[in-house]
């Protein structure tokens, strides 16, 4: 993220490019308390070996609208970055505070328009976010309270739900922003002729590759097996009073909801998981227990416990079949006889791919991938997942990988194998060729001009107080008021 306020541009860009990224993006380091005793407000920078010196002087930085910002919460943006992995050392207060300004107009604007979040979403997300640090750290909730200097669990949930509250609450203020915003062929043609010949853009050496991907087939016994579980658990439930939310606990598959007992909240308006889930939560009544049912997952149950209006409490327990060892070596064969076949000339990698690939999303295009963040079929070498850049980065056009194992979110084992169709080397933007790049950026400048003129309007229409410690920044937004642009 571009943080200095005197390049309002960048910083915007990178906001509207990141605005799909859910709020556990928002670290945990974000809690801690590192006050500094002296603020120089032009050209102070956070020196980390001076932390245990300092003295907790936590003064008003400024107001704005509705929230007030402290001057804490520019020592907490620098753990945050530095608990990433950022640089801090040329990144000045005054940058911080103008970044913590523009988060706060977007979070009171999204109150004043009645942006509301998800507050089980939000809680759910603070769980998520304690059982990474600790799974990560190897640590105990004592070692996470001391590393945040907090003296309770419930002191440090409070201020975690606070900070990604307000974080959500920018982000959909961001995305509202330039949601309607689109542009024409015609504005991406005036766009790309309003640049420099001399200025166009440059863009890395990009690959296109295809695949075909083969999964272990599931046994009719293995899912048989599954079924009859659930069918248990919804029983003893019924029949014995047992606890469905421990035994969503201790049985469940599903990793990310486990530790909060099964419990997702679903709202009827906005698509959450997947269809044949929302079909069996939205046809409960309160207290009910679905019969097993399947997804791409796997198999699941539900109970529904409260319905809110719109919104929907369930509980599941899901429980992904085991995939037999003869499954997978018989996977493993069947892509071995493709692989063979390919490179004898019997058949193209598409061919193949349509006839053999199990990936629905690729095996139509001829095991083509996409890219998603520009949807064509270019992807660039220094944007490449780490992981498949390892397992293409030695292939030749047209050659065919050895026999690769992998795994996904949905499928523990599978196997795959991948080519490259086509290469296109490091060259500057041209117009016909990179068509769909142009105008991701022409989109870009669009939004980048709607939102500096919402920031524009909206400073003048909200109280706004720096105070004097902070009037010395060079801001590019006009938080002083010193004059209406």
């Amino acid at each position: 993220m571009q943080l200095k306020t005197n390049n309002l541009k960048s910083t915007i860009k990178s906001a509207i490019t990141t605005l799909v990224l859910c709020v556990l993006a928002v670290n945990l380091s974000s809690a801690q308390e590192i006050i500094e005793d002296v603020i120089d407000t032009s050209k102070k920078k956070m020196d980390s070996t001076q932390n245990s010196a300092r003295k907790k002087v936590d003064g008003v930085a400024a107001v704005v609208g509705d929230f007030v910002v402290l001057d804490s919460d520019i020592d907490k943006e620098y753990i945050q970055l530095q608990a990433r992995g950022v640089s801090i050392a040329n990144i000045t207060r005054c940058e911080l505070f103008g970044k913590l300004l523009e988060d706060k107009l977007y979070a009171h604007h999204a109150i004043q328009d009645s942006i509301t979040v998800n507050e089980l979403e939000i809680r759910s997300n603070i769980e998520q976010q304690i059982s990474a640090f600790l799974e990560q750290k190897g640590g105990s909730m004592q070692q996470l309270l001391e590393f945040y200097n907090k003296d309770s669990e419930q002191s440090l949930r409070e201020e975690m739900f606070e900070i990604n509250k307000n974080a959500k609450l920018a982000s959909d203020m961001q995305r509202k922003i330039v949601e309607d915003v689109e542009v024409t062929p015609e504005e991406v043609r005036e766009y790309y002729n309003s640049i420099p010949k001399d200025s166009l853009p440059e863009f890395g050496t990009e690959l296109k590759v295809a695949q075909i991907v083969v999964i272990p087939e599931i046994t009719k016994e293995a899912k048989q097996t599954v079924i009859d579980r659930l069918k248990e658990f919804k029983a003893d439930v019924i029949e014995n009073g047992a606890s469905f939310t421990t035994k969503a606990v201790f049985y469940s598959d599903d990793k990310a909801a486990r530790s909060k007992g099964g419990m997702y909240t679903l709202n009827r308006k906005r698509p959450q998981m997947v269809k044949e889930f929302r079909d069996v939560a939205f046809s409960l009544q309160e207290g009910e227990i679905s019969e097993p049912f399947e997804t791409d997952f796997g198999y699941h149950i539900i109970l529904l416990e409260k319905i809110r209006g719109q919104e929907y409490d369930v509980r599941h327990i899901l429980l992904r079949p085991e995939i037999t060892e003869a499954s997978i070596l018989a996977a493993k064969e069947e892509i071995k006889k493709v692989r063979e076949q390919i490179i004898a000339g019997d058949l193209t990698f598409a061919d193949a791919a349509r006839e053999f690939s199990d990936e629905e999303e690729t095996k139509y295009e001829g095991g083509q991938l996409i890219n998603p963040y520009t949807q064509d079929s270019s992807l660039e070498l220094t944007k490449m997942d780490p992981e498949l850049y390892g397992q293409i980065q030695d292939l030749k056009d047209d050659e065919i990988s050895l026999v690769l194992e992998d795994q996904d979110r949905i499928n523990p084992v599978k196997f795959k194998i991948l080519t490259v169709t086509d290469r296109i080397d490091e060259h500057k933007a041209d117009y016909a060729r990179d068509y769909l790049k142009i105008k991701n950026l022409a989109l870009q400048e669009k939004q980048f001009e709607e939102i500096r003129k919402w920031q524009e309007e909206k400073i003048y229409d909200t109280y706004v107080k720096i105070t004097d410690d902070y009037k010395g920044c060079n801001f590019n937004s006009n938080w002083l008021k010193t004059e209406k642009k």
